[in-house]
């Protein structure tokens, strides 16, 4: 029999290789997950579209999103491009490629990846009003797989009214949508209010759930301000 110390010492390695073990599952799913293009270069009229493609959900990562200022680097800087090996590409080479070749940042925020920049807050914002409307959306399921390409508030909106059950606002065609980013992510087996949070962090928002409202607001965070290249003005601003 072990003395009570070692007891507690092999305790914890065992829980530390545990824990090590849950950081990189997120990490070998990504390996698994093909690109379905044939894909030599990731730039702004691709990448996004063949990330989100190739992305399928799972009991630990359940959604990828593409953040403001990941977007950004490709639809208005334009300047984000990686290019990826001729061997095994995967997901993971992917994300790889582009963390190591742009300055777009992966994170894994459980149940979500974020690739992101330093701008971007990696923290949903929101606030509860009504603890039984939120627990309700905890235990409510969103839709087993979806896929979301540079769209748009009003198409988003009817998802989030039908799968949330409650009034969210803005409605469709609201001036206060302006502000918002486009959506760029793709995920499944979310509860309602693991939507809510990734939705928010995609269209850089802060939500309020009420009791039967959910309240989308323009997010005013910034970690830091994006390096703006001297030509800026120069470079198309069109998604």
């Amino acid at each position: 029999n072990f003395p009570f110390d070692m007891r507690a010492l092999v305790l914890c390695c065992l829980l530390l290789i545990s824990h090590c073990a849950r950081a990189q599952s997120w990490q070998e799913a990504l390996g698994k997950m093909p690109l379905r293009e044939p894909v030599s270069e990731l730039n702004r009229s691709n990448c996004v579209r063949v990330m989100l493609q190739a992305f399928e959900p799972g009991p630990q990562l359940k959604a990828l999103i593409f953040m403001p200022g990941a977007t950004d680097e490709f639809y208005f800087f334009r300047r984000a491009t990686a290019h990826l090996g001729s061997m095994n590409r995967t997901l993971l080479h992917a994300i790889s490629a582009l963390t190591n070749q742009t300055s777009i940042r992966a994170t894994f925020r459980s149940p979500f990846l974020l690739l992101h920049t330093a701008e971007d807050p990696i923290e949903p914002a929101y606030t509860i009003e009504h603890s039984p409307a939120f627990e309700k959306l905890q235990k409510r399921p969103f839709p087993k797989r979806f896929l979301w390409n540079d769209r748009d508030w009003d198409y988003i909106h009817p998802f989030l009214t039908f799968h949330t059950n409650m009034r969210v606002l803005p409605g469709k065609f609201s001036t206060q949508t302006t502000h918002f980013f486009r959506h760029s992510m793709a995920g499944g087996n979310l509860t309602a209010f693991q939507a809510l949070e990734a939705i928010s962090l995609a269209n850089k928002t802060r939500f309020v759930v009420g009791k039967r409202r959910i309240l989308f607001e323009g997010d005013e965070r910034v970690h830091s301000k994006p390096s703006v290249p001297s030509d800026w003005w120069a470079l198309p601003a069109v998604r």
